[in-house]
C-alpha cells in the first residue's frame, strides 16, 4: 500500500449490565470493503445465535435478514454503524467505522540501528 486506503475499523465490545466493570473490547477487525465489514458481524451473529435466548436471537436474526441491508447501505455511504444485542445481563455491541488506513513503513532493505540487535526478550514466568 503506497497511499491512504479507505476501509472500515470493526470492533466487538461486551458490557456486563449487572456490575461495575467497564465495557471490554473482545475483537477488532480491519475490513477493506463494506461487504467484508458487515460479513464479519453476520458470521459472528450466526455463530453465537444458537446460544442466545429467544429475545436476543430474534434481534440477531432481524438484523441478519433486514438490518444488514441498511447497514450495508450506510457503509457504502461511508457512515458508521452499530449492531447491539442483549443476552441476559450482557450487552454485545459491534461497531463499524469508516477509516483511512495509513501505510506503514517497511523494514526490508533498511539498516537497523546497532542497538536493535542487542534486544533480548524477557523470559515469562
Amino acid at each position: 500500500m503506497t497511499g491512504l486506503a479507505r476501509g472500515y475499523w470493526c470492533e466487538c465490545w461486551t458490557e456486563d449490565l449487572s456490575g461495575d466493570q467497564p465495557p471490554a473490547l473482545r475483537a477488532a477487525f480491519d475490513a477493506y470493503s463494506a461487504p467484508q465489514a458487515d460479513r464479519w458481524v453476520a458470521v459472528t451473529l450466526r455463530t453465537i445465535s444458537p446460544a442466545l435466548d429467544s429475545d436476543a436471537s430474534d434481534v440477531a436474526w432481524a438484523w441478519l435478514y433486514e438490518g444488514r441491508i441498511a447497514t450495508r447501505r450506510a457503509l457504502l455511504r461511508f457512515e458508521s454503524c452499530t449492531v447491539t444485542i442483549t443476552q441476559a445481563s450482557t450487552r454485545i455491541t459491534w461497531t463499524i467505522r469508516p477509516v483511512l488506513f495509513v501505510p506503514l513503513a517497511h523494514r526490508q532493505g533498511a539498516e537497523l540501528p546497532a542497538c536493535a540487535h542487542d534486544f533480548k526478550p524477557h523470559a515469562t514466568d
